[in-house]
């Protein structure tokens, strides 16, 4: 009787995902069904197209890095100290989730503008600016997304068990040497799913990016750019190149992320 029950809340579970799996699949399908073979031709080898998703997939892999190098040592903290204030670190790293991303974008342009406070510095010292160039769309990337790398992160190492840390440390291991023998290793799942879902966050930006840099275009920008100057029929060839691209992007990630590691656990 247990069984049939058992059986039953599978099926129903499994229904209710397929559901959810084929809102997800509909309207992708039905974009590459729409596809005319020469349109897509000519914008498979326009430069302009494939500049701009170039830009988008090389570009959010560093937001994506960057993310990884300053969010896991803060991962760390957060999944293992209490400390006053943590509450407030957590929200505040959580809130450009909750943003719309033009307003993020006008928010970077306070700090990252030619007359900003980062901005002007940069333009003085280094001759570099955010406006208009690639270092923008990073940032722009990188705000919107760091959220992802983080949590998942911080997910990560609350799953390892603390008392293999403290037995390392009565071992003589040094605090760093802990963290890179024993933390890491066997976080590195969520470390791996963090840096993924931050690539894919970053890669699909289009709010933040279009106001701090909308030259050099991403793919996001691309699309709307193509739309406003021709047609539903461009565009979405354009749009449909980069989810082939990001599906691809998908696949070569999980498959280095886990490939390696054996099968998942059950």
């Amino acid at each position: 009787m247990r069984f049939k029950r058992l059986n039953v809340m599978y099926f129903i579970f499994s229904l209710m995902g397929g559901l959810l799996v084929l809102f997800t699949l509909l309207p992708i399908l039905r974009s590459f069904l729409a596809q005319t073979p020469s349109i897509l031709i000519e914008e498979v080898t326009d430069k302009g197209v494939q500049e701009a998703i170039f830009n988008s997939v090389f570009l959010s892999a560093i937001s994506a890095t960057v993310a990884a190098i300053f969010g896991i040592p803060l991962a760390y903290i957060l999944a293992r100290k209490n400390f006053f204030g943590k509450s407030l670190v957590e929200s505040i790293i959580d809130l450009p989730l909750a943003i719309p991303h033009t307003v993020a974008g006008i928010l970077l342009l306070f700090i990252f503008g030619r007359y900003g406070m980062v901005g002007a510095l940069f333009e003085r010292f280094f001759s570099l600016r955010f406006v208009g160039t690639k270092l923008g769309i990073i940032v722009a990337m990188l705000f919107v997304s760091l959220p992802f790398m983080v949590n998942s992160a911080r997910e990560g190492f609350e799953s390892v068990d603390v008392r293999l840390e403290q037995v390392a440390s009565t071992l003589g291991a040094a605090p760093f040497e802990v963290f890179k023998r024993v933390s890491f290793p066997l976080a590195i799942r969520g470390l791996l799913t963090g840096w993924i879902l931050t690539w894919a966050r970053a890669i699909s930006e289009f709010g933040a990016v279009i106001i701090l840099a909308y030259h050099p275009m991403t793919a996001p920008i691309k699309v709307y750019d193509v739309f406003t100057q021709f047609d539903l029929k461009h565009s979405s060839a354009v749009a449909v190149l980069f989810l082939a691209i990001c599906l691809v992007g998908f696949v070569i990630f999980r498959f280095l992320a886990y490939g390696g590691m054996g099968k998942r656990r059950q």
